[in-house]
């Protein structure tokens, strides 16, 4: 039952987190555009994520593995909400961008943060269904953030919707403060200062580790590449609904809304039947039915045909983050995930940008449903891989037990 509280109160800061988070992209979007008018200056917004990863996460996961994850993430916490609350009055966009890349470097690390402390909080019987929970609370989050933010804007400015996410931000601190200490036994050799040195040897541990366990890399590189192919393919989303099928700003709405609710009710799923469904069997079906949701949403012709192949990627996707993570906590030594997820996190950066670019650039030359499609039978291609080296049987081990490394 402590257990529990401590998994209920994680999840409460990441749910707040997460709506606040929506909140401030929404509004971010609204500032950007009314000051410039400008779609491309409202695009560049999203490349700056990706960029802050790599810039940060060469030598973040050095950090993040030698201080006190939880100090961590309630510092995080506090200054991105210091930084939000400055945005609006901020006299130039210029000034506005440069906060925001700074805001995305917090984020970029407090993402593999929030897994090394809940790989350590959890225990590994409860992990998968606490991943559930954890894409259950997110996926609230997609559908309640976008509604209180258009309420604060009917109440108020982007500006209020703002400094209600800095105030979002500070809860989370606060709950993630009410929760235990999970480093408390860190060898003082191991808080030694950041330097070139330190992160190259760390560089060449992360190195050692992945050669001494390819199928862990592995899967971990196929869901690196489920991520890159996901979100590259979304950018196409709002310009082929409301272009080629020529949906009005209400049906896309209901249709973002079709999505989150396949998440809702896949979470639910993997929650209630988290004991009973295989780890190895969420990676590989969740992959392939995930590709299949982008075929059918790019084949389509109307909403009623849009709206299944996006219940489908909502609904599919969940099985597959969690399987994923699931399978990451159990397997990737705790002392190093920092660092092995921040060194992957910039390759899966790099490619982000780089297949999200071609991807656009072949849409405006050619026409954005080929292009999904094609995009899309590659994913499932990655998806019939990723479910053959997840179910062959000599692989087994790595989804019943926990590698003697994590101990």
């Amino acid at each position: 039952m402590k257990n529990w509280k401590y998994s209920l109160l994680l999840l409460g800061g990441i749910g707040i987190s997460n709506i606040g988070g929506w909140v401030y992209l929404i509004a971010l979007n609204l500032i950007i555009l009314n000051e410039t008018g400008s779609p491309l200056a409202v695009a560049f917004l999203y490349i700056l994520g990706p960029i802050a990863t790599i810039c940060s996460n060469s030598w973040a996961g050095s950090l993040i593995d030698r201080v006190n994850s939880r100090k961590l993430m309630i510092g995080l916490d506090i200054s991105r909400a210091l930084c939000i609350a400055l945005i609006p009055v901020l006299p130039s966009l210029f000034y506005v961008y440069v906060l925001v890349f700074i805001i995305n470097i917090g984020s970029a690390m407090f993402e593999p943060t929030s897994m090394v402390y809940m790989t350590k909080l959890i225990p590994e019987k409860d992990r998968q269904r606490f991943n559930a929970l954890r894409s259950f609370i997110n996926s609230c989050g997609t559908l309640i953030g976008p509604a209180i933010a258009g309420a604060l804007f009917w109440m108020g400015t982007p500006d209020t919707a703002i400094y209600v996410n800095s105030v979002a931000l500070m809860l989370s601190a606060f709950l993630i403060l009410l929760l235990p200490n999970v480093d408390s036994q860190t060898v003082p050799s191991e808080t030694e200062k950041l330097s070139w040195k330190m992160i190259k040897n760390d560089f060449k541990m992360v190195y050692k580790f992945s050669q001494t366990n390819t199928f862990i890399l592995k899967v971990y590189l196929l869901f690196v590449g489920m991520t890159i192919f996901m979100t590259a393919l979304d950018s196409l989303e709002a310009a082929f609904a409301k272009g080629v099928i020529g949906m009005s700003d209400t049906n896309y709405g209901f249709l973002l809304s079709i999505f989150g609710t396949g998440i809702i009710l896949g979470s639910l799923i993997n929650t209630i039947f988290s004991k009973q469904l295989a780890v190895n069997l969420l990676i590989g079906a969740g992959s392939v039915f995930t590709a299949a949701g982008y075929i059918a949403l790019y084949s389509s012709h109307g909403f009623i045909s849009a709206a299944t192949g996006t219940f489908m990627i909502g609904f599919a996707i969940t099985f597959a983050n969690t399987g994923y993570l699931t399978f990451y906590q159990n397997n990737v030594p705790v002392k190093m995930m920092g660092r092995f997820s921040s060194l992957f996190s910039m390759v899966e950066a790099f490619f982000i940008i780089v297949l999200t670019v071609i991807i656009g650039l072949a849409a405006e030359l050619t026409s954005i449903r080929p292009v999904g499609l094609i995009g899309s039978f590659t994913f499932l291609l990655l998806g019939m891989i990723a479910f053959k080296v997840v179910t062959a049987k000599r692989r087994k081990v790595h989804f019943e037990e926990k590698l003697t490394l994590n101990n």
